[in-house]
Parts: C-alpha cells; sequence; structure tokens
C-alpha cells in the first residue's frame, strides 16, 4: 500500500494543525498547532469546551488585578488561550502559536507587555516558552515588538502576512517564523479580476509563498517560513517542501485519504543558487512598499478587523458567562 500525501508532506515538511479542536489535533498528532480568536471562539461555543471556558473564568476570578469587569474579561481570555494551548501541548510534541490582540497590532509597546503576560503565564503553569510561539501581526509595530521579543527568548510567529516586505522586515527583525496567509491573498485576486480559477502553480498565493521561501534560502535567513490559509488541497501540494504548513483538519482529512506520489516543489538547495536581488530593508522601505501593494494593504487591515472581531465576539461570551 502506498503512502498517503499526508505521509510524504510530513517527511519533508512540518505538517502543523490549524484548529482550535483538540480532538482533531489528537487525531492527526502534528508536530505543532496554531490557533487564532476565530478558532479559539468557534471552540469556545460548543458544550465540549465549556468546561474551559469556565476554568478560564474561575482562574480570573482567583487572580484578581484589580481594574473593572473588563480586565477581569481580559485576563480570562488570555488564561483561555493558555488553557488551550497547555492542553494542545499535552498532545503534541511541538509547539503551540498563541495570539495577541490584534488590537494592539499598531502598538509595540502593548504587544510586547501583552507576550510578555501570556509567556508568564505559561511558565506558571511549568510550560516552557521554547514550546510557545507568540502570534504577531505583520505590522511594522508588530515586528518591532518582535525584535525586542526574541532578544528575550519570546519566539515569535508573524501572522496576517500578505506582502515580501512584511517578510523580509521580519526575518531582519530575527523572527522565529513568519506565516504567509496563502488563500486569503487568493481571494483578494478572484475578487479584484473576477477570475473564478488559477492553477494551483498561478495561484497568487502560492507564487507569494515560493517567493518568500526562495528569498530566506537565497541570502541565508534563520526565519521558518509556514504556508498558512488554504482555500484547496493543490496550494498545500504545489507548496511541497515548505518549511511547514498550518493546515485546517478538513484538508488533513483529505490528505490522508489520498494516494499518489508527492513532488518536492521547494527546495533550499535549489533556492540558494537563485538569482534574486536583495532588498534593503528599513522603515521607510516598508511603508513604501506596503502602501505599494494594495493587496498586502488590503488583507492586513481586513485580517486585523477581522480577528478583532473574533475577539470582541468572544469577550461577549465571557462576560455572558462570568
Amino acid at each position: 500500500m502506498s503512502a498517503s500525501l499526508l505521509d510524504q508532506l510530513s517527511r519533508i515538511t512540518v505538517v502543523v494543525a490549524d484548529t482550535g479542536d483538540i480532538n482533531a489535533i489528537r487525531k492527526f498528532k502534528p508536530r505543532d498547532a496554531t490557533t487564532n480568536p476565530s478558532l479559539l471562539m468557534s471552540a469556545a461555543q460548543t458544550k465540549e469546551y465549556a468546561p474551559l471556558v469556565d476554568e478560564a473564568l474561575g482562574w480570573a476570578k482567583a487572580h484578581p488585578a484589580g481594574g473593572g469587569k473588563e480586565t477581569a474579561i481580559g485576563r480570562a481570555i488570555d488564561r483561555l488561550s493558555v488553557e488551550f494551548g497547555l492542553r494542545i501541548l499535552g498532545i503534541i510534541d511541538g509547539r503551540v502559536s498563541t495570539e495577541v490582540d490584534a488590537r494592539l497590532s499598531l502598538d509595540t509597546d502593548k504587544t510586547i507587555d501583552k507576550a510578555r503576560t501570556l509567556i508568564a503565564e505559561y511558565e506558571a503553569a511549568g510550560m516552557s516558552r521554547e514550546r510557545i510561539l507568540i502570534k504577531i501581526a505583520s505590522t511594522w509595530e508588530g515586528i518591532r515588538a518582535a525584535a525586542a521579543l526574541e532578544k528575550e527568548g519570546i519566539h515569535c510567529n508573524m501572522t496576517l502576512l500578505f506582502g515580501l516586505h512584511q517578510a523580509i522586515a521580519s526575518a531582519e527583525a530575527g523572527a522565529t517564523l513568519v506565516s504567509p496567509f496563502v488563500g486569503r491573498i487568493l481571494d483578494w485576486y478572484k475578487k479584484r479580476t473576477g477570475k473564478s480559477e488559477y492553477a494551483p502553480q498561478e495561484d497568487p498565493g502560492v507564487q507569494s509563498v515560493a517567493r518568500i521561501y526562495n528569498y530566506f534560502k537565497r541570502f541565508g535567513y534563520k526565519t521558518e517560513v509556514m504556508g498558512a490559509s488554504f482555500r484547496n488541497v493543490g496550494e498545500i501540494i504545489e507548496l511541497a517542501g515548505c518549511d511547514l504548513l498550518t493546515i485546517s483538519p478538513n484538508f488533513l482529512e483529505d490528505l490522508s485519504k489520498t494516494e499518489g506520489a508527492l513532488a518536492r516543489k521547494l527546495d533550499p538547495a535549489k533556492a540558494a543558487e537563485m538569482a534574486i536581488d536583495r532588498i534593503a530593508m528599513d522603515e521607510a522601505t516598508f511603508r513604501k512598499m506596503h502602501a505599494a501593494d494594495p493587496m498586502a494593504t488590503d488583507k492586513l487591515e481586513e485580517g486585523i478587523e477581522g480577528f478583532t472581531k473574533s475577539l470582541v465576539a468572544l469577550e461577549k461570551l465571557v462576560e455572558a458567562r462570568l
């Protein structure tokens, strides 16, 4: 019996579960897992995870830090993120990504403070910071926060990343990981062009991740590349060989049930020999490139708004239970 596409992919790429569903993580046993406010909100609404929400609320009540109801809700949500993370880390061997409040995306100092708070709670629960990735939006301010946090040994996963300028700035800041969003890039181009389908090799999101991967390998950056936000299995297959790919349970299921030969598409040795121009990155260059990239501008703003909306919904759920 030949190996499934998932088995073959796992030999050349670290497979990450893109879900807050602990049962799905237990089923597929990825090395790493990543969550975001949308995934946590979906999980927290189910009866199965109601005890987790209650546990987080109980912790917040037992550890008052002054302030009113709003402070208590914020601490409960931080704790809920950590509780989910701890349970996931009890299943997987690798790392879990936990996201900073998207509303802090343009505030370097508050992003740093929130990251330190989350790491402190993980460490108080006996979990090493080496197994935690703090997810931060790839704004210039977020990237500066990551630069400071990495120097403290707090590892960062730069999310809501849509352009090469965001990736280069993140790598030069020493971020552990970047997560370019394949599917959201595709969504933007389909809406802009009216084109309903793209072949996997022509998919703008796939091409963006490949460009970032090749640039990093060509110039020897240690920052890992993790393709994220997939719309179809073809995108995943086209990025085989990427450092990591974070995949939702439905696509993990499809890959696990499909056989056939899987070709490696991204290769560090090949990338190292490519003729690629190096870009000198500073704040002025970053902002100029961002302003010149309407897709990255639109999707970063939309992503921050979307994660904020999910977080607000989660706050309402927690408030109702408080």
